[in-house]
């Protein structure tokens, strides 16, 4: 008997949580259609996390920590809550690029468990950036770090909803990248897009009109750097993998905490 055509939502909530994070999910279904509501709901994975991040790094600065040490524990648990797997799919991505190799060669490259001097290079610079560009706005002010660790969380996995909306391919028949490419429907994806940024800007309201418009800004800004790098490796690569969306997060996560960051 064929599988149902719609999953629900709680099994799109398992598949997000199971596959995004290290989070107690049991995952009920693993096919096209839970897979389509479970990237749907890959924002509030993003949520979770972003706010597990932001606590430990309050309880720094209460603590009588600084703004920098604030700053590196907050990146490090989304880190620890994803195993290092977006920072992996980061580096890997950033091998695959930088081979200039044909792209099934590429493709051969990024699936090997080490890392090359282009992943190293690009883990060193990313994970530097994301630290000092929390650690300015938590020197600015504790609920703007607070609200910058949880935008950039859920920008992050935004742009994995919209790589994996359709027209886009896989780059290979097997592995995460086939299993969620394309099942989004684009008009779901882009009003996901819409309702994130209009709450980024909302949960800033309080702190006036120009921090709402900067963090509309930041998930912008980082959208558009994800989608960027998106089609450079749809054309590079013939498509996406999981890799591929470890360094879309990843990319689209410090975007948006240099954008706050500049604020």
């Amino acid at each position: 008997m064929p599988p149902p055509e719609r999953a629900s939502f709680p099994d799109g909530l398992r598949f997000a949580f199971g596959t995004l994070t290290v989070l107690p999910a049991r995952i009920t279904r693993w096919d096209r259609p839970a897979a389509r509501t479970g990237m749907a709901c890959a924002p509030l994975a993003g949520l979770v996390v972003g706010v597990l991040a932001a606590v430990p790094g309050l309880l720094l600065l209460l603590l009588g920590g600084g703004p920098l040490l604030a700053a590196a524990v907050t990146v490090a648990v989304p880190a620890a809550l994803t195993r290092g797997l977006h920072l992996d799919g980061l580096a890997d991505t950033a091998d695959g690029l930088g081979s200039a190799k044909p792209a099934d060669e590429a493709l051969r490259i990024m699936k090997q468990s080490d890392i090359g001097p282009f992943g190293v290079v690009t883990l060193v610079i990313v994970m530097l950036v994301q630290v000092a560009a929390l650690s300015d706005v938590y020197a600015d002010s504790w609920i703007r770090g607070a609200l910058a660790a949880v935008v950039a969380a859920v920008t992050a996995r935004l742009a994995m909803t919209l790589a994996c909306r359709e027209g886009v391919p896989a780059a290979r028949p097997g592995g995460l990248g086939a299993a969620v490419a394309g099942v989004v429907p684009r008009a779901v994806a882009a009003a996901i897009a819409v309702l994130v940024v209009a709450a980024a800007a909302a949960a800033a309201l309080p702190l006036g009109l120009p921090a709402a418009g900067r963090q509309a800004a930041a998930v912008l800004v980082a959208l558009l750097a994800a989608q960027l790098l998106l089609r450079r490796c749809v054309r590079r690569f013939d498509g996406v993998t999981g890799d591929v969306f470890g360094a879309l997060a990843e990319v689209a996560a410090t975007t948006a905490l240099i954008v706050l960051a500049l604020g």
